[in-house]
């Protein structure tokens, strides 16, 4: 039984997710990587950049000094974006115990250049021999941090430290599943956001819900097709991981990927778009250089997220994105 926890990561979610520990009886602490938001969390008893709107108690301790905030904690959650993960990573090797902590990632990308899923730049920051869990699925923190019932999976090649998470994390209001399919439940929690990007430029150019379902339904099928050459299995994809989070991304107005992409549909530039964001970061921009450039090593056709990619950084019109996808060859829904 999980006794303390921290969280690496006071962003919307790993907020949500130190909330949830704490109710659920776990001592908990939160680091951030800005002292400065940590401080205004204490001040203001909520989260006001990240999550506002929410009651922070002071029984979360707000630590700033990273080796503090994980000295005797069973359970670490790793919260950062996934573009700054390596960088949180180096920052806790030095105060890593492998045989005693588990790490949990929470991060839906892949790091641009080496391609690697988080579980992958875990194993090659931290060793092989880390406990490690992905944990995925429709949860906007929104949500869970106000007690909306919510779904999770929880996914490691040890089953048994996919059902201690489970245990820790599981309630009345957020339900937990287990898998042993930490590649299909990654590459799904990240593949969803570049699909949210095109769901949201359809949105952006007045577009009709037979075009965001047709999106969405073909956007499951090369998650899958894109998944399963990178070695995840074919059911996670139809899962909370796959379908489920790509449902409640394309569809919330809590998305941040399908705010870019309704921008984008809209006509304003994505300079524009991120500068107007601030620090609220859309994983799924940095997440399409990365599912293109994976796409074209395993030769696998990903029709949706290449266009993603041309509108985001070669500045193809979204008009022609989609008059491009509608004019492909004719194929077998199946191939």
């Amino acid at each position: 039984m999980i006794r303390q926890a921290t969280v690496l990561g006071d962003g919307a979610w790993g907020t949500a997710l130190a909330l949830t520990l704490l109710q659920n009886g776990i001592q908990t602490r939160l680091w951030g990587a800005f002292p400065e938001n940590l401080a205004l969390i204490a001040k203001n008893h909520e989260n006001v950049k990240f999550l506002p709107g929410v009651s922070f108690p002071n029984s979360i301790t707000l630590e700033p000094d990273m080796a503090k905030a994980v000295d005797g904690s069973e359970l670490i959650v790793l919260a950062s974006p996934s573009q700054y993960m390596r960088g949180t990573l180096e920052r806790l090797k030095p105060s890593l115990s492998r045989e005693s902590q588990t790490l949990v990632n929470i991060a839906k990308g892949i790091e641009n250049d080496s391609l690697k899923r988080m579980g992958e730049l875990v194993s090659d920051v931290l060793g092989k021999d880390c406990k490690y869990v992905a944990l995925s699925g429709p949860s906007h923190a929104e949500e869970v941090s106000r007690k909306v019932p919510t779904a999770v999976v929880a996914a490691s090649a040890n089953i048994a430290l996919a059902k201690l998470v489970q245990d820790a994390l599981m309630n009345r209001f957020l339900r937990v599943y287990t898998s042993p399919d930490v590649v299909g439940v990654e590459l799904g929690g990240a593949i969803k956001n570049v699909l949210a990007i095109a769901a949201g430029i359809v949105d952006g150019m007045g577009l009709g819900d037979n075009t965001k379902a047709a999106l969405m339904t073909r956007g499951v099928a090369e998650m899958a097709r894109l998944g399963i050459a990178l070695g995840g299995r074919r059911e996670t994809f139809s899962g909370l991981s796959g379908l489920g989070d790509l449902i409640v991304t394309c569809m919330s107005r809590h998305s941040r990927n399908r705010h870019v992409g309704e921008e984008l549909g809209k006509g304003r530039p994505l300079d524009e778009i991120t500068a107007s964001m601030g620090m609220v970061i859309a994983e799924g921009v940095k997440t399409a250089k990365s599912v293109r450039d994976l796409s074209l090593r395993c030769g696998v056709e990903t029709p949706i997220a290449s266009e993603v990619y041309a509108v985001l950084y070669s500045g193809k019109k979204p008009a022609v994105a989609v008059d491009e996808l509608m004019t492909r060859k004719a194929k077998d829904e199946h191939e």
